[in-house]
């Protein structure tokens, strides 16, 4: 049956603010992978995967701390993620249609 399928496997760069520092990373479980990391909240959601995540560390490296994915909170970064945010109320809604269209593509 249907029902019994895993879901689909959807990946996403996530935003997340601990303080005046913004963490940019990838999962495809992010309620795991949020919860295992210390965060004060969810900025956004951006669907791609690792290579995605290596551009924006690539686009954003002059406020990136050494050897992390932690960024300081600039004027660049917060329109990036302004941009990604616009119209969406909760990035958690965002995250869900994008599992149920994959799921509506099986």
């Amino acid at each position: 049956m249907d029902d019994e399928l895993p879901a689909p496997r959807v990946d996403v760069v996530y935003y997340l603010r601990f303080e005046d520092r913004v963490k940019i990373g990838t999962t495809a479980q992010p309620r795991q992978r949020l919860h295992a990391i210390w965060h004060d909240q969810l900025l956004a959601f951006e669907r791609g995967d690792r290579q995605l995540e290596r551009r924006r560390h690539e686009r954003f490296a002059d406020e990136r701390f050494a050897r992390t994915e932690w960024f300081r909170l600039s004027d660049a970064l917060s329109a990036h993620i302004d941009e990604l945010r616009a119209g969406i109320d909760d990035p958690w809604s965002l995250f869900a249609r994008w599992v149920s269209e994959a799921t509506a593509r099986r």
